[in-house]
């Protein structure tokens, strides 16, 4: 997985926040934080969707392709509180928030309508878990 996402962050950094493959033409960011085990620090590409009304607003969905679990940087994410965003060239620190209930199910929504491969991944996670969708704030 890190040779995968090296070749992502690489190609994301030479192209101004654009990939292509499996990810073309899709949002892209780089969320920097750091292990809550072994305090290194871990850069990971994520799909975002933007917030329509509040431009300092981002969401990430812990999606994990539909794995049974959740992803390590979910707990790193929600552990820290904090992260730091490069999104196109812009890069930015960021407060993590965890979206719940009927916000996160409207959000999770658009996503899902957006990129159908994330309701893909919620009728593998159903009964086992609900995907969780975290907000990244700029502040």
């Amino acid at each position: 997985m890190s040779d995968w996402n090296t070749a992502i962050i690489e190609e994301f950094r030479a192209n101004e926040g654009r990939v292509g493959g499996d990810f073309e033409g899709a949002p892209m960011v780089l969320v920097h934080h750091r292990g809550r085990k072994s305090g290194r620090e871990l850069v990971t590409p994520m799909m975002y969707l933007a917030d329509d009304e509040n431009p300092d607003s981002i969401y990430v969905f812990a999606s994990k392709a539909g794995a049974p679990t959740n992803p390590d940087w979910y707990y790193n994410l929600t552990t820290a509180g904090t992260a730091e965003i490069e999104r196109g060239t812009d890069r930015y620190p960021a407060a993590v928030t965890e979206v719940t209930g009927e916000r996160r199910d409207r959000i999770f929504a658009e996503q899902a309508r957006r990129y159908p491969g994330f309701a893909g991944y919620a009728r593998k996670t159903e009964g086992i878990r609900t995907i969780p969708v975290l907000e990244l704030r700029r502040t």
